[in-house]
């Protein structure tokens, strides 16, 4: 099955962003994520769209967080990546004619959506500066990725 890692991937970048006394390039990020910096943006707009990070361009430019990372929860985060699906779990089909499918598929979407507001409420409940490293760290330990 495949992972999507974006959201562990962004919340790398901006813990390295936070320790950063300027703005870091797409180039520098994208190697800490492990991709190019075409993907690190597309991936990031969601985060500036939604005012966690900013980014000048030009020479000086980069990225830069827009808030201190105590104002980030996980979920704010999540949101701004566009909610990812959580599970790869699903039902059979949506519309059972069965009566045992539809009781399997009732308790699934009721045990999926309990799990996704005990997700969402801890996610909430997190924030960034809470998972930080207590010393820096630079992005350019990623240099030779």
């Amino acid at each position: 099955m495949n992972r999507d890692t974006r959201l562990s991937d962004v919340l790398h970048v901006l813990l390295h962003m936070d320790k950063a006394n300027e703005p870091l390039t797409s180039d520098v990020l994208a190697r800490s994520m492990g991709t190019n910096p075409a993907v690190f943006r597309r991936t990031m707009a969601g985060l500036r769209e939604a005012g966690l990070v900013r980014a000048e361009r030009g020479h000086g430019g980069g990225w830069q967080l827009a808030r201190p990372l105590c104002e980030i929860t996980l979920l704010n985060v999540y949101e701004a990546l566009g909610r990812p699906n959580l599970f790869a779990i699903g039902n059979r089909s949506e519309h059972a004619e069965c009566l045992v499918e539809k009781k399997v598929n009732a308790v699934m979407v009721d045990t999926m959506a309990h799990a996704a507001t005990l997700f969402t409420t801890r996610f909430g409940e997190i924030t960034l500066d809470q998972i930080a490293p207590r010393h820096p760290v630079s992005a350019s330990v990623h240099a030779h990725r």
